[in-house]
């Protein structure tokens, strides 16, 4: 990584900390026993965003998604880990939401109408959302610390750019739909087409 690739992922890490339910949501998570966990989405992005608004960190954060991997794609092996989730994570009083990132084409299509791509890790699937600057996730480092992951860097995220991602199967109104929702809580956010 490079030196200013490095320091932006340190704006966001500390960023995304300040907001103390991330710190707490990524210190356990090797307690949960899954592979490949991501903190991932709007708890990550958002208190960046609140940070530049001057809004407290937790401000508009409606939920905190964890992606992971699983090879058992059944329903029951990812119920299984929800409840275990919201077992670990009940005492900090937020909705903690967990998806087996295998998963996803199976369901996707008869939700949303449209084929999701094949998928081969829980960090790949980080970079299909919506908008290309909230493909950010977070992951706690083996022996301490924490990871970025940011497929399209961070550069358009701290510009307030909403970019639709072309990689993701979404059609176009609702990737539109999504942006006005983050311009709803952020206002200073700009979508281009």
């Amino acid at each position: 990584m490079r030196a200013r690739e490095a320091a932006a992922a340190d704006v966001l890490i500390a960023d995304a900390l300040a907001n103390p339910v991330n710190g707490a949501i990524l210190a356990r998570l090797p307690g949960l026993g899954v592979e490949q966990p991501w903190l991932v989405a709007g708890c990550v992005y958002g208190p960046a965003w609140n940070r530049l608004a001057g809004r407290p960190p937790a401000e508009n954060i409606k939920d905190y998604d964890v992606f992971y991997w699983d090879e058992d794609t059944s329903w029951e092996a990812e119920d299984a880990v929800i409840r275990r989730a919201a077992a670990l994570f009940e005492d900090l009083g937020v909705e903690v939401e967990l998806k087996n990132q295998k998963r996803v084409p199976i369901w996707y299509p008869e939700k949303y109408g449209v084929a999701y791509p094949p998928v081969a890790s829980a960090a790949g699937t980080i970079g299909l959302f919506q908008i290309a600057c909230t493909c950010v996730g977070l992951g706690p480092r083996p022996g301490g610390g924490v990871e970025v992951c940011a497929p399209y860097g961070l550069d358009e995220l701290y510009a307030g750019v909403l970019r639709p991602n072309p990689l993701c199967p979404s059609p176009p109104e609702r990737v539109r739909a999504k942006a006005e929702s983050y311009r709803a809580r952020w206002p200073w956010l700009r979508f281009v087409e």
